[in-house]
């Protein structure tokens, strides 16, 4: 079963990194399967000797002048305009509902008088 080796595969390795990095063997013990190959744990970069190197920030680029700041009457106007297409926006929307319904109800009506609907005598 092929999911069995993977896990098998991961618990080698994780165990082989736990070695490296305790430096000691876990107290559980460890099955080994004759059909596995051996873990070899990697070295890992020391972390202590790149915190200890002299790191060098690239430059940042010159930040342009900030622009000036807009006054309340701007913002206000702004916002008016936006307000105001928004509400062109939204009429349109509901003529065009209007429209679209009072054309339905046309084709329900016209079929209605081109099928009148018998009616039962009692």
């Amino acid at each position: 079963m092929k999911w069995m080796r993977e896990r098998d595969l991961l618990i080698a390795q994780t165990m082989a990194f736990v070695q490296s990095v305790t430096g000691r063997k876990p107290e559980a013990e460890v099955f080994v399967r004759a059909d596995l190959t051996a873990v070899i744990p990697t070295r890992l970069p020391d972390v202590e000797a790149m915190l200890a190197e002299k790191v060098v920030a690239p430059e940042l680029p010159q930040a342009t002048p900030a622009a000036r700041p807009a006054s309340r009457s701007e913002y206000q106007s702004d916002i008016q305009a936006r307000v105001e297409r928004f509400r062109a926006h939204q009429a349109r929307f509901n003529r065009e509902r209007d429209a679209y319904c009072d054309a339905t109800v046309a084709k329900m009506q016209a079929t209605l008088d081109q099928f009148p609907v018998p009616r039962s005598s009692k």
